[in-house]
């Protein structure tokens, strides 16, 4: 399902800030999704208008429709499917003109994309997968003193190429989606432990007791004795190759559970604001610390941390349409 909207494009620049006239660019990073507008090296913000209305009513993310294809682009970068999109827009219209109703709906249609398998099985697999073969990062955050903060280490570049690679073509509960999901994730894992970041981190060379204690210690250690000595096993009797050994670690329950608010805080940066946590307006982890010492504080409930609340009524959000 695609809504479709007509847009109307308006530019305000002065040709002095350029030097000469810049010209207006349609960038197109996936054909399957809306394309973005440039003016020079400014980003232009289209006037959506909703097609056969005069006088024009102008589409924003306010609106109902939008807003919820929005979470599809932004979650599972795809447009929506008529069935899942019809699903979720009927939450928010059965509130009415309840606005109280509606605030509340729009929080819980939002978090729901997050939480849905289709995003725990693209998405944060990609954290997951990230954090399992190159551990953590680390930044400075000024939220209650100074002080390092250990931080997710995936970006946000490279987390929108994976969910692209797990997630093509995948819809879930169409027909098919599991198997569609199953290729691309051994495609994926079969192509990740090829990438010149991991075989350096990683060398021929290993082990392979060395090769999964090293991704045990940098997950964070989620394998109990048991897993561990039976993926050293597999591994030296060819049982598991090296990209079903970083799978098994990554999709390891323990792990799951321990990153799961750590990456839900991450999300709100790439899903809402589409950037890392210490980009943009924000020049360290100062932000990032603060939602999740607050999610954690409130065991994970984002209702009542009010986080997902605080980015989607966020000036900054609201910009981007």
């Amino acid at each position: 399902m695609k809504l479709t909207i007509a847009s109307l494009i308006i530019a305000i620049a002065a040709i002095a800030a350029f030097g000469q006239a810049p010209t207006l660019q349609i960038v197109t990073a996936d054909p399957n999704l809306p394309s973005e507008l440039f003016y020079g090296n400014v980003k232009v913000k289209p006037l959506r208008v909703r097609p056969g209305t005069n006088p024009p009513q102008f589409i924003t993310i306010g609106d109902s429709d939008f807003y919820t294809q929005q979470q599809y682009i932004d979650f599972l970068n795809r447009m929506p499917d008529q069935s899942g999109f019809q699903f979720w827009l009927n939450q928010l219209t059965a509130c009415g003109n309840n606005v109280g109703c509606l605030e509340a709906m729009r929080v819980n249609v939002s978090a729901s994309f997050f939480l849905s398998i289709e995003f725990q099985q693209t998405g944060y697999l990609a954290e997951r997968t990230y954090k399992s073969a190159f551990g953590d990062g680390s930044g400075v955050s000024t939220f209650n003193g100074n002080h390092n903060v250990v931080t997710p280490i995936i970006r946000f570049n490279e987390f929108l190429t994976d969910i692209k690679a797990i997630g093509k073509d995948v819809v879930v509960l169409s027909q098919g989606w599991e198997a569609k999901l199953e290729a691309n994730k051994v495609a994926y894992f079969d192509a990740f432990v090829q990438r010149s970041t991991f075989t350096s981190a990683y060398p021929a060379g290993m082990t392979p007791a060395q090769f999964v204690d090293q991704l045990n210690t940098r997950a964070g250690n989620p394998l109990s004795q048991g897993e561990r000595d039976q993926l050293v096993s597999d591994l030296t009797g060819g049982a598991k190759t090296r990209a079903q050994v970083l799978r098994a670690v990554a999709e390891d329950q323990d792990l799951v559970n321990a990153e799961f608010n750590r990456a839900f805080v991450l999300m709100q940066y790439y899903g809402y604001l589409r950037r890392d946590p210490n980009a943009g307006q924000d020049t360290d982890y100062t932000g990032y610390d603060f939602w999740l010492t607050k999610l954690n504080q409130f065991n994970g409930n984002y209702i009542n941390a009010e986080m997902v609340k605080a980015f989607i009524t966020s000036i900054e959000y609201g910009n981007r349409f």
